[in-house]
């Protein structure tokens, strides 16, 4: 199930929070777990298993923890961290290195017959934070396993985020306050975030599909840079909506969730660019990985190695492709160069400034997105030798509004239009409602609805 869909706007959502906001606060915890794991089980059932065993496992991991502090307490959170990333490893990653190995080796080994779980790489991430803040004394340990399971479970940011540590919300999961102000924001800020996944990133992701459909070597150069633009935009507007919409959800349970976003298309840089976008990722593998390697204490030499490693397991952590490495090796490089004096020049020239990141985002997305390395050099080429088609007037026609309207929200205006109008209370509802009817109205005529983070 995902948010942007009619099961869930007009059957799972109602009913969840009819039921949420009747039971007292002791049993809202309860009921969150068991409509999360409605939620999560509604697409696959079988990995309900997974959540539950990952719940089991981490919560005895923190009993023990905090049973044997300073004695095999380390020895617990090792086992615990093997648990959870070898689980990653066996779903995510065991096929990736199979026919790797077959490859380099010419062996025949046979590949497991197994499906990705939807959002396995975010809640084993977000697990392990509290074991490893646990072992560090920086969260008390959690002797309720539905409070435990609620966290892991909490079927707003369970699927694709944004990633929440559970010191963010291990006070609200013991005690919080839900107020008509707060539930009136969530349903504003889960509108919008609607409204930008259905009307901008869908649209835009129509016209990505209708090239992929043409195959990149029959596209021209034009269509090309088109093409770039359109996924630019699809992949920012749906995983920014979506996070949009788990970050009023969680306002109308009584949550704060950290922001996933912040115009990231406005960076002068690819260092800006990496504080702006998908920020909650940035920080756990700042916070869970580059600091335990050393972080920037060590000297240069090390500095650079430490941040190899976090852009590697970046990329990896994406996918369970080449393409997904090179993508984080790519952005590796680029923030060497930014390192060694290049953004002294950036800070100086701020046209070209946010030229220069825009076109290095727009190739790195066409990295992320094209999985096939010969389809890649493909695309890459069309960019550049690709001519003129004569189809581009098709496109432009049906696609401008949507690659304009994207353009624009994504340089912060809409930001500062809605800041000016949300205190006038009757526009701001109009407007809101006139996006929530559109959305549905999509919802309902289309047949194009995917969520892109499903795969990662």
């Amino acid at each position: 199930m995902i948010f942007s869909s009619l099961l869930f706007l007009f059957w799972f959502m109602p009913v969840f929070f009819l039921i949420y906001y009747l039971v007292p606060m002791r049993a809202k915890n309860f009921v969150l777990l068991v409509g999360s794991m409605v939620f999560y089980g509604w697409g696959e059932p079988k990995y309900l298993i997974l959540l539950v065993i990952s719940i089991l496992v981490n919560y005895l991991a923190g009993l023990l923890i905090h049973r044997f502090r300073g004695r095999a307490d380390r020895i617990i959170l090792i086992c615990a961290l093997v648990f959870d990333i070898g689980m990653l490893f066996f779903f995510k990653y065991i096929n990736f290195f199979i026919e790797n190995i077959n490859t380099l080796t010419g062996s025949s080994m046979a590949e497991v017959d197994i499906t990705l779980p939807l959002g396995i790489s975010f809640y084993t991430f977000q697990i392990m934070s509290y074991v490893i803040d646990l072992y560090r004394g920086k969260v008390e340990v959690e002797r309720s396993v539905i409070n435990l399971g609620t966290y892991l479970c909490m079927f707003p940011q369970l699927i694709a985020g944004p990633i929440v540590v559970y010191s963010d919300v291990s006070a609200a999961l013991k005690g919080r306050k839900i107020s008509v102000s707060a539930i009136e924001e969530g349903l504003c800020t889960f509108t919008l975030g609607l409204g930008s996944k259905v009307l901008i990133a869908n649209n835009a992701g129509e016209l990505w599909r209708e090239l992929e459909k043409t195959g990149y070597e029959n596209i021209s150069a034009p269509l090309a840079w088109l093409g770039m633009l359109a996924f630019t935009l699809q992949i920012y507007f749906d995983f920014n909506g979506y996070s949009m919409m788990a970050i009023g959800l969680g306002k109308m349970l009584g949550f704060e969730f950290p922001k996933n976003f912040d115009l990231p298309y406005i960076s002068s840089s690819i260092t800006e660019y990496w504080r702006r976008w998908h920020m909650t990722l940035s920080g756990w593998f700042r916070d869970y990985l580059y600091i335990p390697l050393g972080g920037n204490r060590r000297g240069k030499a090390r500095v650079i190695f430490n941040l190899f490693i976090v852009w590697f397991v970046t990329g990896f952590w994406h996918g369970a492709d080449w393409n997904f490495i090179l993508w984080g090796l790519y952005f590796f490089v680029l923030l060497m160069i930014e390192r060694a004096g290049f953004c002294r020049i950036l800070e100086r020239r701020k046209i070209f400034a946010h030229v220069y990141s825009l076109l290095a985002i727009g190739f790195g997305w066409m990295l992320f997105a094209i999985t096939d390395l010969r389809q890649l050099a493909v695309y890459l080429g069309r960019l550049f030798t690709g001519g003129v088609s004569g189809s581009e007037p098709y496109y432009l026609r049906n696609y401008f509004a949507v690659m304009l309207l994207g353009c624009l929200l994504s340089s912060g205006l809409g930001n500062r239009l809605y800041d000016r109008i949300r205190k006038r209370n009757g526009v701001t509802a109009v407007m809101l409602t006139g996006i929530l009817i559109l959305s549905v109205a999509f919802l309902a005529d289309a047949s194009y609805n995917p969520f892109l983070y499903f795969r990662f």
